[in-house]
Formats: structure tokens, C-alpha cells, sequence
């Protein structure tokens, strides 16, 4: 649901400095302006109450995870670390190390007026401090500035964590810089930490984190001033295709780059933004595919499932049902028309979807090799249009190239290295984060 719905008015403020018009100019709001919707809230499981405090305090104690924050942006830095404990219950990380367990009921949004801004510092500047306990579904968030969180009751009488919002222009936060890192950190899964661009790219992070063992994995992430490059190179390409790229990019009211928002979101509120981009390419997978078959190797159990084209519908063998061709809003969110999963699909669909998907996502059917899936590198990704030039764009700035840049950019041929940026450990011994890029 949401509180307040908004568009993206027609004729979009022009921005002075780095970015050419068209760009959108945010308008922070108030808690009147919030989305509240699935991507902007964490909800508890139960009321919280004061009475089992200690309790479960000592049970978060029993792991912590230290965590070093590290500022190489030319400005001060906010920390802030936001998730559910082992009890389900929402915690917010204050600077002193300990959980802030907010509590009460809220008919509409209230303020979290706590201590909860970690400082980082200015340029330079490095935090130590450690998780007092496990975590799930959890960000770390840094800003250049300070962000604004809300609690709401979730119609439950449970509470409901409001946080920033990306799209939103009109967000309470939506002037700041920001960005987070994604993790979890289970006593049974250990830790799940990954940099994620699928919704939106912010303030550049980057993170290393020390395995069990004292190995070290890594993601950089972006370069130092990627969303200025970015958004310079979305512009051109609106220059060479006529479609609305450019309009992705948000700035400031002095015209300064904040972040730029992914493709489905823009969707979202304007439905007829890239109206039938990618029909001629689905006319030709499909005309390809009429005549040869397509094989999906699921990289489990099912191995390689045969598909070929039949009337208007994809068909693969053992999947259960048909994959209808895809729209634009399909194929770069994954997760509607033939990429939506039905509980009633089985495995073998299942399978095939991400793979399918991230195949017209990096537009790689009809190249050489295509008639495999995953089968071709990431050289060969985004080398011919239509195609999700947000992905390539953001690709083309990471350092090292990782870092998911649509939701399914861990699909990867066998052998090949994950190009997500995740970084995974049953028992890790430290995570490290830096902020602004290298």
C-alpha cells in the first residue's frame, strides 16, 4: 500500500552542473509523501514488548561479527544498520553497539527519533564496531547525510519498519546520497552479504570479507564518481535510441547526481516507457527457435532441458507449462508474464526461468553459441540492442565487474566466476565496507 501516490510529472526538471535535461529533480518530502509497499518495509513477526529484553539479548550475544567501515567519499558519512534478530523482531545497530529494539503501534508513520546514525566521519575516516548478535534481511546503509526511518503498524498490530525509498522523489531522504549493502547472518547460514544494483545505484560501495578459513573474498563495486558516469552515458544512449534512459537519473536541486533508478521502477510509473522495445528481438528468438532448439542447462538435477517454439509459445520438455513471449517490463523485472513462478510450477520451470530470463536480459539468444543457456561469457552480454543498457552501463563502472545489476546476474556459465558480488561463509570472521568508491 502507500500513503501517498505519485508520478513522475511529463515534463521533468532540467539540472544545471554535470547532467544535461532531462533528469528528474527530487523534492524530499515528509512522512505524508513515504512508499509503503514490500521493498521499503521490514516487518516483524509479533508485538515487541520490554518483558523478554533480557532474554533475548542473551541469545544475540552468543555471535557477534565485527564490521569495519571505511570513508573514502569527500564527505561525512552516516552508517546505519537496519534487520530482524533471531527473534524476528526489528533492530536497529546504535554507536554504541548495542540493538535498538523499536517498539509501539502506529496507525501512520512515526519517526524513529533514536539514536541510530552511526558516524562514520569525513574522508578518511574508519569505524570499527560488530553486530552484538545474528541477523536477516538486513542493510547497512551509509549516507552522505542523515536518513530518515518510520515505524507503522503492518495491519496486524505487528510493527513495520518504514526506510528509504529510491524511487520515491519525493521521499523524506530522497535529497541525501545513499546507498547499503545487503546481508544476512545466520547461526545456520552464516553470512550472506552482497551489493546490489537491481533497484537503484547510490553512493558506491565496495566490501571484503575474511572467511573461516582467513581466506578473503571481495566485491569493490563501483568506480569513485560512477552515478555522474553513469548517468552521462544513460544520456547518450537516450541521445542514440530515442528511449527514456536519461530520465533514470535523479539529482539534487543544485542539479547534483543522487542515484539512478533501474528501469522496472520507472516502469512502474509510466507504464508506456519503452512500449514494445524489444518486439522485433522476440520475433527473431522466436523465428530462431522455430526451426532449432533451444537448450537451458539448469545446472542441477533437471541438466539440460530441451525448449523450442511452437505457434506463439516456447515449449520445454518436463517444465509443465509454456513460456509465453515476454514484455519489456517481463524481461527486466523477471518475476511477471512467462518469468512469474506459480507455487503450482515445478522444478523443471523453476529452473528455466532465471536462465531465460537473464538470456533476453543480456540480449544473448541469437549470438553464436545462444542456443545454450547460460553458456556464453560476459563479454558477450549487452553487445547488441534493444538491449538492458541500464545493466551494461552499470557493469561497464564496476570494478571487477561484479555486482548484480538485475536479478538474476548470478545466473553464470559452469566454471565461470559469479559475477553478483556476493560473498558467502558459514562462519565469517569480519566483514569490511568502503564507502565512495576506489
Amino acid at each position: 500500500m502507500r500513503l501517498n501516490l505519485w508520478t513522475l510529472v511529463a515534463t521533468l526538471s532540467i539540472a544545471t552542473r554535470s547532467l544535461a535535461a532531462p533528469v528528474l529533480t527530487v523534492h524530499p518530502g515528509n512522512a505524508g509523501d513515504l512508499t509503503i509497499s514490500a521493498e521499503t518495509t521490514i516487518n516483524g513477526t509479533r508485538p515487541l514488548t520490554n518483558a523478554t529484553r533480557p532474554a533475548i539479548d542473551a541469545v544475540q550475544a552468543t555471535e557477534k561479527l565485527p564490521l569495519t567501515f571505511t570513508n573514502n567519499f569527500a564527505g561525512n558519512i552516516n552508517a546505519y544498520v537496519t534487520g530482524l534478530n533471531s527473534q524476528n523482531e526489528i533492530v536497529i545497530l546504535q554507536p554504541d553497539g548495542s540493538w535498538y529494539t523499536p517498539t509501539g503501534s502506529y496507525s501512520t508513520p512515526n519517526p524513529i527519533t533514536a539514536n541510530i546514525a552511526i558516524p562514520v566521519g569525513g574522508l578518511g575516516s574508519k569505524v570499527e564496531i560488530a553486530l552484538p548478535g545474528y541477523i536477516s534481511s538486513a542493510r547497512i546503509w551509509f549516507a552522505a547525510g542523515e536518513l530518515k526511518f518510520f515505524l507503522v503498524n503492518d495491519g496486524n498490530g505487528n510493527p513495520s519498519l518504514v526506510e528509504p525509498s529510491a524511487s520515491n522523489p519525493e521521499d523524506p531522504s530522497a535529497g541525501v546520497s545513499w546507498g547499503f549493502v545487503e546481508l544476512t547472518n545466520t547461526e545456520e547460514g552464516g553470512l550472506y552479504a552482497n551489493i546490489s544494483y537491481v533497484d537503484f545505484v547510490g553512493l558506491p560501495l565496495g566490501m571484503s570479507m575474511v572467511a573461516g578459513d582467513g581466506s578473503v573474498q571481495s566485491t569493490p563495486g563501483l568506480q569513485a564518481g560512477a552515478v555522474t558516469s553513469i548517468c552521462n552515458d544513460l544520456q547518450a544512449q537516450a541521445a542514440k535510441d530515442g528511449q527514456p534512459w536519461d530520465q533514470l537519473c535523479q539529482v539534487d536541486s543544485s542539479g547534483n547526481p543522487l542515484r539512478i533508478t533501474a528501469p522496472p521502477d520507472f516502469i512502474a510509473v509510466n507504464p508506456n516507457a519503452w512500449a514494445g522495445y524489444y518486439d522485433d528481438y522476440i520475433n527473431e528468438v522466436w523465428t530462431k527457435y522455430t526451426t532449432q532448439k533451444l537448450i537451458i542447462n539448469t545446472q542441477g538435477s533437471a541438466g539440460n532441458v530441451s525448449c523450442q517454439v511452437s505457434g506463439d509459445v516456447l515449449s520445454c520438455a518436463g517444465a509443465g507449462r509454456d513460456f509465453s513471449k515476454p514484455s519489456v517490463n517481463d524481461i527486466w523485472g523477471c518475476n511477471s508474464g512467462p518469468f512469474g513462478i506459480k507455487s503450482t510450477d515445478n522444478g523443471v520451470y523453476a529452473a528455466i526461468v532465471p536462465r531465460l530470463c537473464a538470456a533476453f536480459d543480456r540480449t544473448t539468444l541469437c549470438l553464436d553459441g545462444g542456443d545454450v543457456q547460460p553458456n556464453l561469457p560476459a563479454s558477450s552480454y549487452y553487445t547488441i540492442g534493444p538491449t538492458n543498457w541500464y545493466s551494461a552501463i552499470v557493469h561497464k563502472y564496476e570494478i571487477q565487474n561484479k555486482g548484480y545489476a538485475f536479478c538474476y546476474d548470478d545466473v553464470n556459465p559452469d566454471g565461470d566466476e559469479n559475477a553478483s558480488g556476493v560473498v558467502v561463509n558459514l562462519n565469517p570472521q569480519s566483514l569490511s565496507i568502503t564507502i565512495g568508491g576506489s
